[in-house]
């Protein structure tokens, strides 16, 4: 147990916290970047996960698209784990302020968390192309509802986009607001679960201008010569055990 971790966490009144894919391979979603995953996409597919999950690639090619999504990207039986839940409790308290993840999952509300943004956007939401009518999750996945791998909308015939930000698009401005002004405004920012390497996210750390930067991570980061506490470990059980301690 991190004893200054929970010092900073009792005198912190408005807390921010940053994540992203480590945060979900504790719920064993695994990360796609990681070698295993680039192993797995060109040993089936013959190219990069980030080739598969661009926009430009999505349009050449909607069936491959959604095989490798639908395989590598949800994981419906995924349930939250320490570090959501330990996030949720301390929104509770009303110490943390605003969640900023790059992770799709929608881990973060499903443990509780209500003022959540997502930088790249979530499985949990579909949208026809043309007529932009919703559906949920299960409803792309349902083979009933597809042509092949690729969802159709019942009303129109449309196919059914995810909402999650493929590489060569633009974060959405709502959310981009959000997670700025949550990190802008906090006196404590907790960077947790990422290398913070994947731009243009990774550089929201920069409007943060409180007191104390902390960043729990299992490797380190470019950032931890400007943390205040850095921490590499799992960030479920750090975290977990800091918030059950208050």
């Amino acid at each position: 147990m991190n004893e200054e971790l929970i010092r900073i966490l009792k005198e912190s009144k408005k807390i921010a916290f940053f994540g992203g894919a480590g945060v979900s391979t504790e719920s064993n979603i695994p990360d796609f970047r990681s070698e295993a995953g680039l192993y797995s996409a060109q040993q089936k597919y013959g190219m990069s996960p980030e080739r598969m999950l661009s926009h430009s690639f999505f349009v050449s090619d909607t069936q491959t698209f959604f095989d490798y999504y639908k395989n590598n990207l949800v994981y419906r039986e995924a349930k939250p784990n320490r570090a959501h839940t330990a996030l949720a409790k301390l929104e509770k308290m009303g110490k943390l302020t605003g969640i900023a993840t790059q992770n799709i999952d929608g881990l973060h509300q499903t443990a509780g968390s209500k003022n959540v943004f997502e930088l790249h956007g979530s499985v949990a939401r579909n949208y026809c192309m043309d007529c932009g009518e919703f559906y949920d999750l299960d409803y792309i996945m349902d083979p009933a509802n597809c042509e092949g791998n690729i969802p159709k909308c019942r009303k129109c015939g449309g196919i059914v986009k995810p909402d999650v930000v493929l590489y060569e698009e633009v974060l959405d401005d709502g959310q981009i607001t959000g997670a700025v002004d949550a990190i802008r405004n906090a006196d404590t920012l907790i960077i947790g679960g990422t290398s913070l390497v994947v731009y243009p996210a990774a550089g929201f750390v920069n409007y943060f201008r409180g007191n104390t930067l902390v960043l729990i991570n299992k490797s380190r980061t470019a950032f931890d010569g400007k943390a205040d506490l850095v921490i590499n470990d799992a960030i479920g059980e750090v975290l977990g055990d800091a918030v059950d301690a208050l």
